[in-house]
C-alpha cells in the first residue's frame, strides 16, 4: 500500500503562485506508478486538476488549469509537484494527489477518472483570495 501525503498549501492573492508536493512512501518498489493531482472546490464534485504517467513521462492538464499549472514528478524523492501559477480565485479547492498502479496500456482520458486511481493523499487546502 502506497501511502501519500501532500503539502504546500496554503492563502495567496490572485495572480500569485503556490507549490505543491506530494510524498510517497511504502510504495511496492515492483510496482510502476502514474500520478495525479485533483481537487474538491466547495459545493462541487470533485475534478481532475493534472496527471503524469509513468511511461514517457506525459503530461495531461484540465482546459481550465492548462498554461498555468505544471506537474512533474522526481523519482529519486519519490515526490510528486504541481506548480500553480497566475492563480485565480476560482482555483479554491483542496487538492489531493493520487497514484494508480500501471496494470496495462490505458487510454489518456482514463487517467482523468479518479476512479482509476488506487492511493489517495488526504488533501491540502488552496485559497486564492481576490
Amino acid at each position: 500500500q502506497a501511502q501519500l501525503a501532500e503539502s504546500g498549501g496554503g492563502l495567496v492573492q490572485a495572480g500569485g503562485s503556490l507549490r505543491l508536493s506530494c510524498a510517497a512512501s511504502d510504495r511496492n518498489p515492483d510496482n510502476d506508478y502514474d500520478m495525479a493531482w485533483f481537487r474538491r472546490a466547495p459545493g462541487k464534485e470533485r475534478e481532475f486538476v493534472a496527471a503524469i504517467t509513468w511511461i514517457g513521462y506525459s503530461t495531461y492538464y484540465s482546459d481550465s488549469v492548462k498554461g498555468r499549472f505544471t506537474i512533474s514528478k522526481d523519482n529519486l524523492k519519490n515526490t510528486l509537484y504541481l506548480q500553480m501559477n497566475n492563480l485565480k480565485p476560482e482555483d479554491t479547492a483542496v487538492y489531493f494527489c493520487a497514484a494508480r498502479i500501471v496494470t496495462g496500456p490505458r487510454s489518456a482520458d482514463s487517467l482523468k477518472d479518479g476512479g482509476t486511481y488506487d492511493f489517495w493523499g488526504q488533501g491540502t487546502q488552496v485559497t486564492v483570495s481576490s
